[in-house]
C-alpha cells in the first residue's frame, strides 16, 4: 500500500492509494479487534473465526494486487468482475457473522443482501470523491458507477443466498 501511494509509479496514480494505505489495514483488524473485545467481555476464548477473517481481508488483498499488477488498466472486465466477486465475498464474510446470530434464513438473506447493497453504494461514493471528480473517467463515471453498482449487488444477493442456504436448522423450523 505505501509504495502504491509513494512511489510515483504510472499504474497507482489517481487510484486514491494515499486513502487505501489507511483504509485497508483498518479493514485486517476489524475480525481481531472485534474477537478479542468479545473474548473478553465473555470472559473466555471463544473460538477465533478465521473463515470470517479472510473473507473480510480478502477483497482488499484481490483489489491490491490487481492495482499493483496493473489489472484495471490493462484487462477491461477486470473492475467489473472484482466488483461482482469481491462484494461476494465481502457478503459472505458478513454471512459468517449473521450465522452467528439466532436468525431465520429470510432475515439473514435479507441482512445479507442490504449489507452488500449499502457497502456497495459506500464503496462508489468513496470512489467518486477520493478520485473520480478530479479524474479523466469523470465523463464515463455515471455508466461505470451503474454498471458497479449492479455487479456488487448481484454479487451480494449470490453470496446471499449461499449463506441464508447454510442455515441450518431454519430458526423457524421451516424450510425453504
Amino acid at each position: 500500500m505505501l509504495v502504491g501511494a509513494f512511489s510515483g509509479l504510472e499504474r497507482f496514480e489517481g487510484k486514491a492509494f494515499g486513502g487505501r494505505a489507511i483504509a485497508y489495514p483498518i479493514a485486517t483488524l476489524i475480525v481481531p479487534v472485534g474477537w478479542w473485545i468479545v473474548a473478553r467481555r465473555r470472559g473466555g476464548r471463544p473460538d477465533y473465526p478465521y473463515v470470517l477473517d479472510i473473507l473480510l481481508v480478502l477483497p482488499f488483498l484481490i483489489d491490491t494486487v490487481g492495482n499493483a499488477l496493473d489489472l484495471y488498466d490493462t484487462i477491461g472486465w477486470w473492475d467489473d468482475a472484482n466488483h461482482f466477486v469481491n462484494w461476494g465475498i465481502l457478503t459472505l464474510a458478513f454471512g459468517e457473522l449473521l450465522l452467528r446470530l439466532p436468525l431465520g434464513r429470510w432475515n439473514t438473506l435479507a441482512l445479507a443482501i442490504g449489507f452488500g447493497a449499502v457497502t456497495a453504494v459506500l464503496w462508489e461514493f468513496a470512489e467518486y470523491i477520493t478520485f473520480i471528480r478530479n479524474s479523466d473517467e469523470l465523463e464515463t463515471a455515471y455508466t461505470d458507477t451503474l454498471g458497479d453498482l449492479a455487479l456488487g449487488l448481484s454479487g451480494s444477493v449470490v453470496a446471499a443466498v449461499v449463506t441464508a442456504r447454510r442455515r441450518t436448522p431454519p430458526v423457524s423450523g421451516r424450510s425453504w
